[in-house]
């Protein structure tokens, strides 16, 4: 049996949904964040060394990062759904999405995080004229600028297709779900989007994610 180990407010969430879509069995473990840090429990550290979410257990088997879980339930369990042909150029576009979303979607987005908090969060008066000041550069100089360069990069990219991998739904959509709704939620993504805000319209109405949210909680993603 495949057991998700489940973080609130996380990544995990597009593990469940692709167990959904697959029609898979499962069970999950919920873990929640703590609400000072948002860090996860230490109790994952005894399922994973690293302690993070998302992970799955099947029979023995513990499997880490959400690309390599993906690929190892296409793989094993997906009897060729949600994954282009071979050799094929939706296949090379699939795995590019599928790497994509964690080798360079994530990483603007989770410094705006970090830096939004320095600016916005609690610290001695005397550091935090200083502290906020080189927040704002950074995010003005560096951050924003990725990610809208990245924003208008995924915009032209869904003026081509419906999907990231080609005219048909992917475990690759699932894979870039979660870059897109953090980015609607924090980054930018906004109405100057269609393409972008019609595919996370297109994602958040298929049933699979519908039953997905039912089981793993709140999401305060999808808006």
């Amino acid at each position: 049996m495949i057991t998700v180990h489940h973080l609130n407010n996380s990544r995990s969430q597009r593990i469940l949904w692709l167990l959904e879509e697959l029609g898979l069995e499962y069970e999950i473990k919920k873990y929640q964040r703590d609400p000072k840090t948002m860090l996860a429990p230490p109790e994952l550290k005894a399922v994973h060394p690293l302690g993070k979410s998302p992970v799955i257990t099947d029979d023995g088997t513990v499997v880490a990062e959400s690309g390599a879980i993906v690929e190892y339930l296409v793989e094993r369990y997906g009897n060729g759904r949600l994954v282009p042909a071979a050799g094929t150029p939706e296949k090379l576009k699939y795995t590019y999405f599928l790497h994509f979303a964690e080798g360079s979607a994530m990483s603007p987005l989770l410094m705006k995080l970090v830096f939004d908090r320095i600016e916005n969060g609690p610290m001695p008066f005397f550091v935090k004229p200083v502290a906020r000041g080189i927040a704002r550069k950074v995010k003005e100089g560096f951050v924003n600028p990725n990610i809208q360069a990245q924003l208008d990069y995924l915009e032209s990219e869904l003026k081509a297709r419906p999907w990231f991998a080609g005219s048909e739904f992917s475990a690759a959509d699932i894979q870039m779900s979660f870059a897109l709704e953090a980015a609607a939620s924090r980054g930018g993504l906004g109405a100057q989007y269609p393409q972008l805000s019609g595919f996370l319209q297109r994602i958040h109405a298929r049933p699979a994610y519908a039953r997905a949210l039912e089981r793993g909680g709140k999401y305060d993603y999808a808006r």
